[in-house]
């Protein structure tokens, strides 16, 4: 690379002495310095395009800044340009470069000591890309001026040079999201001018350092996510100017230092995660320009003090997870601003702060305390901002009572709603039909009674309805069957009666149905085998008769699902049912001319059923002639299609713009990003049967080998529901064909005609996850640290996905590829972009075709549909791997599904059953129970509680040190 730029360096140079010689005006260092640069550069989207080495001055170039009174380059700004490639020594020639940025981009390797070279530079941004190995000591040398440095986001490791405590005019310093360790260099408390500095999720450790006290011009600090010990510098509260503070999960203990009490501008306070005990301390109301306060998962102690009252700006408090004891100070009331509450898992006690529902709160959580009493709701006048704004409300796990009351109803844009775990009573207020915005509703284990309200069908969003271990009596109301999005259902221990209705059959998101506990009577309707989700159908221990349905889940449903219906039959039961016969005809001895008559009558009825017989027969026959003859007729087009296919893509060109040989209604059109387009076996090899990977939603794989000796993976697309035009078709591909990164497959190309089209990818040769954890074909086991990098891999891989804004939409271990060296890669991603509009069926039936992977949103068609599906599918994914068990399995008398297992085992303190068998023995206890953890948390099933992809990563980077693990995901 360093010849080729030189020869590169020396044909511009000639051209410019050649130019110089010449009565045409010179262009000047910064057009040959750019333009060597851009020969470097792999830039897929053409951005660079208008850098043109004809012209006089790059100014008018994008990306680039020049000083308008110089007329040098002075800022080269190539964010999100999708490049790739070299960065070399040809950049030095633009001399009065102030401004560097290159972020989210695709660059990788180690970063080239070239940027210590510049003695103007001010701002320096690497951020987000691939960059690995250690930040170069030279960058620090000559930073005389530099003012701001930012390499977050890429996979760099080892220290901080030390260089960077020279660099006194440091103002702001980013290396967030790296796997960066060690200590802070000793100094850095000498660089005054520090505004910023973000060290959040590396690997640092040890104490943080005195010298930060010192740093008086400092506003905002994030340390969160390392492994830091020790106290909080005891005077940190001197840095006056400090607005924005996160020390969250580390592993720092101890009280909050006194000196907190002067951050009278700090409007963010993050402490979470941590080992800090002991009381409040009512000073904490004087930080009264407070807006988020998170002290949650630590071991504070004591009464919530009730000088927060004072903090009027708050809107957002968390203090969950500690050891808080008392009731809630009614001066929380005067914090008018507070949007969100989490006091869960404490031991607070005392009646139901009434007062909540006065504050215009989205989301209230009181869940695992001792709160007692009634609820009860001020005036409607009084709330009506509450009840406007509300959309997560959790009071579970206390000792709640009374009636849940009609006022409820008026919760109009709650989204959750968990009042499990109490002892209401009473029946569910009718009411309940104004929640149209609810996804989870969870009533059960209470005391209410009474009928299911009809009206409950009208809540038509939910997706999670629960009301077991209840006293409700009669029958499952009709209109349940409108809630057409709904996912779980639990009824189960109640005293319900009567027919199980036969309109669950139109509720075709259905996955869990427990109706166990009950007294149903008569059979399972015939037309539940249509429900294609069905992962568990339990309705054990009820009064059903009859013979079970025969298909579908209903030919593997375990036994433990019916048992205790004595009248029950099928094999499953191992009970035969009776066989039924027709009743007999009785001919009427009293009507006339009963003797021939009859005889006649009956001679002509049966003609009469011979005729339509024959008729049946003949129209089946007639029928299966012609649909013999289109599928002859349609396998013939098919071949054609593939043969014209191998053949263009034998003869055409080798990049966007080579024309195709014949025309495109014969041959179609073959683009390649990169590299050779022949193939090494000619046509004949190219969709054959025998090199056939796999197929998916999406259609089947092939391998092909390119005469250059490279193998790719070719998929060809099922064309319905596809785009159809040429230019939209190849505007999407090319976008995806842009990313790159270490963990996802790379698409190198594709071909397209209207009635065919290829996309054509890197060949990954390891295999698939699915393969190597359900399959024999692989003799060795996967290491319990190989499954912790794949998994890591995994995470990085869609994190760059969702840094790009595109959604996988398809987690699942067989679209997880190992490649030679074992590392895993991201397949299959972005392909819901080939269609015309995101309808969720098709999702449902095309992409997400493997059974337990899917996001319960995706049966919501009001739910958005975000990168938290992905998470979702990422959650289920780690568990598989952990556990070796997919998510859905069918045994002989039972189901198992994998999240609800392992959800069971870890409440059970059992966790460590879950891993897979081959594991025993070999594995790590700290790594493997957080791991798992965070796959549950990650598989919630409302989409708000997942993490993002990289607080996903920030935590597993922590497992390293399980104790602190452990705090962050309890």
């Amino acid at each position: 690379m360093q010849f080729m730029e030189t020869s590169i360096f020396l044909l511009f140079a000639s051209a410019f002495f050649l130019v110089v010689n010449s009565s045409e005006p010179p262009f000047n260092d910064d057009v040959l310095g750019l333009v060597v640069l851009k020969s470097g550069l792999i830039d897929p989207q053409k951005s660079l395009s208008s850098w043109n080495e004809d012209d006089i001055s790059p100014c008018n170039w994008v990306g680039v800044k020049c000083d308008h009174i110089s007329n040098r380059v002075s800022e080269l700004n190539l964010d999100n340009f999708s490049l790739s490639g070299h960065i070399g020594r040809s950049i030095l020639r633009l001399q009065f470069l102030e401004v560097v940025s290159i972020s989210n981009n695709n660059f990788s390797g180690e970063i080239n000591s070239v940027f210590g070279g510049f003695g103007s530079l001010r701002v320096l941004d690497l951020s987000n890309n691939g960059f690995f190995g250690e930040i170069p000591d030279e960058i620090f040398r000559q930073c005389r001026v530099l003012r701001e440095i930012s390499v977050a986001g890429n996979d760099l490791s080892g220290l901080i040079p030390y260089s960077i405590t020279s660099c006194a005019s440091l103002v702001k310093v980013n290396v967030s999201f790296n796997r960066l360790s060690g200590g802070l260099p000793y100094g850095i408390g000498g660089l005054s001018g520090l505004e910023s500095v973000d060290l959040s999720g590396n690997l640092f450790e040890g104490e943080i350092p005195r010298g930060l006290e010192s740093l008086y011009n400092l506003e905002y600090v994030d340390f969160s996510g390392n492994n830091f010990s020790g106290w909080l510098p005891e005077n940190i509260g001197n840095c006056l100017m400090l607005k924005y503070v996160d020390f969250s999960n580390n592993g720092l203990f101890g009280y909050l230092p006194k000196s907190l009490q002067k951050l009278g501008s700090c409007s963010s306070l993050r402490l979470r995660g941590n080992l800090f005990s002991g009381e409040l301390p009512d000073w904490i109301g004087d930080l009264k320009s407070l807006t988020t306060l998170d002290l949650s998962m630590n071991s504070f102690s004591g009464q919530v003090p009730d000088s927060f009252g004072k903090l009027q700006l708050l809107n957002e408090l968390n203090l969950s997870n500690n050891q808080f004891v008392g009731s809630l100070p009614e001066s929380l009331a005067s914090c008018y601003n507070l949007m969100e509450l989490d006091v869960s898992k404490n031991h607070l006690t005392g009646n139901f702060p009434s007062w909540i529902f006065e504050l215009a709160v989205k989301s209230i959580s009181l869940s695992g305390n001792k709160f007692v009493g009634k609820i009860e709701y001020p005036p409607l006048t009084s709330m009506a901002a509450s009840f406007q704004n509300l959309r997560f409300l959790d009071l579970s796990s206390n000792a709640l009572s009374g009636e849940i009351g009609y006022v409820v109803g008026n919760l109009s844009k709650l989204e959750y709603l968990n009042m499990s775990k109490n002892y209401f009573e009473g029946p569910v207020p009718t009411s309940i039909s104004q929640l149209n915005s609810t996804l989870v509703l969870d009533l059960s284990d209470n005391r209410l009674n009474g009928t299911i309200p009809f009206e409950i069908g009208r809540a038509a969003s939910v997706m999670d309805l629960r009301l077991a271990h209840n006293f409700f009596t009669g029958e499952i109301p009709l209109d349940i069957q409108n809630c057409s999005y709904l996912t779980n259902l639990d009824l189960s221990w109640n005293n319900l009666t009567g027919p199980i209705p036969s309109g669950f059959a139109d509720l075709t998101y259905l996955q869990n149905v427990d109706l166990s506990f009950n007294h149903f009577t008569g059979s399972l309707p015939r037309v539940f085998t249509n429900l294609s989700h069905l992962i568990v159908f339990n309705v054990s221990h009820n009064n059903l008769e009859g013979e079970l349905p025969v298909g579908g889940f209903f030919n593997t449903i375990p036994l433990s699902s019916v048992t205790g219906n004595p009248s029950l039959c099928g094999s499953v039961v191992n009970q035969s049912c009776s066989a039924v016969h027709p009743k007999p005809i009785v001919l009427n001895p009293n009507a006339p001319d009963s003797g021939n008559s009859a005889l006649s009558s009956n001679t002509r009825h049966n003609r009469i059923i011979l005729s339509i017989s024959s008729l049946v027969a003949i129209g089946a026959a007639v029928f299966i002639a012609l649909g013999v003859v289109i599928v002859t007729i349609l396998n013939m087009h098919a071949r054609a299609s593939m043969m014209n296919a191998a053949a263009a893509l034998a003869f055409s060109g080798g990049d966007d713009y080579s024309p195709s040989h014949g025309t495109e209604a014969n041959y179609g059109k073959l683009v390649m990003f990169s590299g050779s387009t022949d193939f090494a076996a000619g046509t004949q090899a190219l969709l054959n049967k025998d090199c056939e990977l796999g197929r998916g939603g999406f259609g089947a794989v092939y391998r092909a080998e390119l005469q250059d000796g490279r193998f790719v993976a070719i998929k060809k697309l099922n064309v319905s529901c596809l785009i159809k035009g040429e230019e939209d078709f190849g505007k999407e591909v090319k976008t995806l064909g842009s990313i790159k990164h270490p963990n996802l497959v790379k698409l190198e190309g594709y071909y397209w005609t209207s009635s065919l089209q290829l996309l054509i990818s890197e060949y990954v040769s390891g295999g698939s996850l699915y393969s190597h954890l359900h399959e024999r074909q692989f003799e060795t086991c996967l290491s319990w640290q190989h499954r912790f990098n794949i998994i890591l891999e995994i995470a990085k891989g869609l994190a760059h996905l969702h840094r790009l804004k595109i959604i996988h939409y398809n987690m699942k271990s067989s679209n997880i590829l190992i490649d030679c060296s074992g590392e895993a890669k991201v397949g299959d991603f972005g392909l819901a972009r080939l269609l015309p509009t995101l309808d969720r069926y098709i999702l449902s039936s095309k992409i997400q075709s493997a059974m337990g992977y899917m996001a319960p949103e995706f049966a919501c068609q009001t739910v958005k549909i975000t990168e938290k599906c992905d998470v979702y599918g990422f959650g289920v994914l780690t568990l598989e791997i952990v556990t070796g068990k997919k998510p859905v399995e069918y045994m002989e008398d039972d189901v198992m599904v994998l999240c609800d297992m392992v959800r069971g085992a870890l409440e059970k303190g059992r966790a460590e059953e879950c891993v897979d068998s081959k594991l025993i023995g070999n594995f790590v206890v700290e790594e493997v129970i957080p791991v798992i953890k965070l796959g549950l948390i990650c598989a919630s099933q409302v989409p708000s509680t997942r993490p993002d992809m990289e607080e996903v990563i920030r935590i597993l980077e922590l497992i390293h040190n399980p104790s602190e693990v452990q705090e962050e995901l309890e």
